[in-house]
């Protein structure tokens, strides 16, 4: 049961200080997420030229790069990093960031599962490959599924805790794994876009990358902040009805003395 010297401990607002996801920054932040985003799909559309080799099938590249570096760099890293957190502090605060990161890194590498097959389909001729770094990425997918489903499998908050924080920092193993993959061994995937010494993007191609890079990030940002919200109110939800289980069976007990 989390009580309120572990909240402050924690470092995260009480209980009568949080009773919603939203806020003035959450809200001004959401309204920079619509127009950004209106912005991106706009240039990555419409706006930025076609590729010289694939042509308007480059487009995805500006939803699929950003989707796999929000989702395998920012979320898997702040996966691991509350997962480490959790397994050093032992509180709350750091397997509630944990499990918000975790859950949108896997929505992120599914998307990026489905943006690469949709890219890969006029590309390569096919939807899929057992290329190195798709397979690695599909493990990532599957290892997050795994962290899901172990945040439901106990009853016992620390004990999830505990192994969820395993499977997390496993997951967060294979990041690096994908990013040399390329590198390593010898597939179709391409290497990596954005090469100091011979960079293969220019112009409004490159502005498009980045401003898309920039644009994923923030969204992904905002429904971090947002989900976190959710899971504290959630913890804050379970321990008042344990509470109240708790005075309710103290209650029964003096009744029957």
């Amino acid at each position: 049961m989390t009580t309120s010297a572990q909240v402050e401990t924690a470092g995260r607002p009480t209980e009568d200080r949080l009773d919603s996801t939203g806020s003035r920054f959450t809200r001004v932040l959401g309204v920079m997420v619509v127009l950004m985003l209106v912005m991106q799909l706009a240039l990555a559309l419409v706006i930025s030229p076609p590729e010289v080799l694939q042509g308007d099938a480059v487009r995805l590249f500006y939803l699929h790069v950003p989707l796999a570096i929000a989702g395998g760099y920012l979320g898997v890293g702040l996966l691991a990093v509350g997962s480490i957190g959790y397994l050093w502090k032992r509180t709350i605060f750091w397997d509630l960031l944990a499990a918000s990161a975790g859950e949108l890194a896997l929505m992120f590498t599914a998307l990026t599962l489905l943006t690469g097959s949709l890219w890969g389909r006029p590309v390569w001729g096919t939807y899929w490959e057992w290329d190195p770094r798709l397979t690695l990425t599909a493990v990532l997918f599957v290892l997050l599924i795994g962290y899901r489903a172990m945040r439901t499998a106990s009853t016992d908050p620390h004990l999830r805790a505990r192994r969820s924080a395993v499977i997390g920092l496993l997951a967060a193993a294979d990041v690096p794994l994908i990013r040399m993959s390329v590198d390593w061994w010898r597939g179709l995937h391409q290497t990596a876009t954005l090469n100091p010494l011979n960079p293969s993007l220019d112009g409004m191609m490159l502005f498009t990358f980045f401003f898309s890079m920039v644009t994923f990030t923030v969204l992904f940002v905002w429904l971090l902040v947002h989900r976190f919200r959710v899971a504290w109110l959630e913890e804050q939800v379970a321990d008042r009805a344990l509470d109240e289980a708790i005075t309710q069976r103290r209650a029964e007990g003096q009744e029957t003395q």
